[in-house]
């Protein structure tokens, strides 16, 4: 995940500003020194990053959050305030045509993942607006990338309009708006040209494209992996095309990040989509405050919650919920819920949306190995469509069957069986909330996975914070007694 270790940086700086009572103007020094060094390490913009330290300290200083209270925790606030200024401030959506086709013209580098981010787009548009998107090919130059685009249309079922590489392409772009006229497309995508680097005959070709089809929205795919060079790239392309937006990619990569606090500032062009992963829905608005309260190790629920509610509907929730409040909870259910939440993207990204995960020491013992869940399904598939329903009938006998139908060693078998059956219960007696007894369960929850090990943390903090509710009851109750 990107910003990992400006995360960390940041992070560290803000928790020895906690630390302190009382905190001086010197503090503040030493606490924007650290700042400083984390945004320039994490190869933002010298000028960027100037800029950003003068006004958090200004501000603090200004508003005199020294002498109020918590000035730490106001400092943080200015910090996220103008992180998020930095970045562009709010979500700025898609230009739209007055008519249709709203015509996207994309342009980028080669390698920044071009053609991939055309068919995430139009299959976010197919599956947010019900839209009927049209590719054109019009890259005659890449070895295969006609057939690429063909086949990242094919997955998403939206039509690819290409004449081959013997055509020019302005020519293809002409007679592809033709088309997507005839067939009333409401987006039309131009997958155009890249090159290893900027030259004039590919800005050329590019201008010549834009007076052709006087595209409403062009895109600038950059890769956040490049770092200060995606901000000389999206300089380079801006001087010449006027874009009016950007898509950075590979933001999951390891990129420090330094684009995405950069491009805004540095080219006052907006920062629409980010590219985190390589399924074909793993494609996001760029909302800059979310996107600071991540740097920041705030999480991202808002995020979180709107991923939930494309993968889970309404009436599936709430026949789960019944189906857990009967007990009748079953390895079926299991896989239904583990298909929807892998929908949702890794369970690492998942966890770091959590407020106080992301580089929470935890997070690092914990085994995200995808592998693991790969496993939990060769179990589960293993057994008789009977035994998934009802898991008591799985004796040590049936237990060895499926360890070699699996290829899974037995304890590993027993080992999910017994996870499976602990969160069953503490599922069923959540839903009637009742946490009794939780910390015995939590005793017997044998260790490995990651399904065991988030159980274990999530019911830690369960039994720790009903000890307390007791304690303080108890506490209250003997003071009323020496009355």
């Amino acid at each position: 995940m990107a910003f990992e270790g400006l995360t960390e940086r940041l992070q560290n700086a803000m928790t020895n500003l906690r630390r302190k009572g009382k905190v001086s103007e010197s503090d503040l020094r030493q606490t924007m020194r650290e700042i400083r060094l984390a945004l320039l390490e994490a190869d933002v913009n010298f000028t960027v990053v100037k800029d950003f330290v003068k006004t958090v300290r200004e501000r603090a200083l200004g508003a005199k959050v020294l002498e109020g209270l918590n000035p730490a925790q106001q400092i943080v606030k200015i910090v996220d305030e103008e992180l998020t200024k930095t970045m562009g401030e709010t979500a700025v959506p898609l230009n739209q045509s007055d008519k249709i086709p709203t015509i996207i013209m994309m342009a980028g580098l080669q390698g920044a993942g071009k053609t991939t981010t055309v068919g995430k787009l139009a299959l976010k548009l197919k599956n947010e607006q019900n839209a009927r998107p049209m590719m054109i090919a019009a890259d005659i130059y890449r070895p295969a990338a006609i057939e690429q685009l063909q086949q990242v249309g094919s997955q998403i079922d939206v039509p690819v309009f290409q004449l081959g590489t013997d055509v020019d392409p302005v020519e293809i772009v002409r007679q592809g708006l033709a088309q997507a006229k005839e067939n009333h497309n409401d987006y039309v995508f131009i997958d155009t040209a890249g090159r290893l680097q900027i030259d004039e005959q590919l800005m050329e070709e590019l201008a010549n494209i834009k007076a052709l089809a006087h595209p409403d929205e062009i895109l600038l795919v950059i890769d956040a992996m490049t770092g200060q060079n995606a901000v000389n790239t999206a300089q380079g392309f801006d001087d010449k095309l006027d874009v009016t937006g950007v898509v950075l990619t590979k933001l999951d990569g390891d990129t420090r990040g330094g684009a995405a606090l950069s491009i805004r500032a540095v080219t006052g062009k907006p920062i629409k989509f980010v590219g985190q992963g390589e399924k074909m829905t793993d494609l996001d608005v760029f909302h800059p405050d979310r996107m600071a309260n991540r740097i920041l190790g705030m999480g991202d629920m808002m995020t979180l919650i709107e991923k939930a509610q494309q993968q889970f509907d309404e009436k599936q929730a709430e026949e789960m919920n019944m189906k857990i409040q009967e007990n009748s909870f079953d390895f079926n259910d299991f896989i239904d819920q583990l298909d929807q939440v892998e929908k949702m993207g890794s369970m690492e990204d998942i966890m770091k949306m959590i407020p106080g995960m992301a580089n929470n020491p935890a997070m690092k013992n914990m085994n995200m190995d995808p592998k693991d869940m790969g496993h939990v399904r060769a179990i589960i598939y293993s057994m008789t469509a009977q035994e998934r329903v009802d898991p008591d009938l799985l004796n040590p006998s049936r237990r060895r069957r499926i360890a070699a139908g699996s290829g899974r060693p037995i304890h590993e078998v027993n080992r999910m069986i017994k996870q499976f059956n602990q969160t069953k219960k503490m599922m069923n007696q959540m839903s009637k909330g009742n946490f009794a007894g939780m910390e015995g369960l939590m005793g017997g929850a044998g260790g490995g996975g990651i399904g065991g090990k988030m159980q274990q943390m999530a019911m830690k903090r369960m039994v720790r914070q009903t000890k307390k509710k007791k304690q303080k009851r108890l506490a209250k109750a003997m003071r009323r007694r020496k009355r």
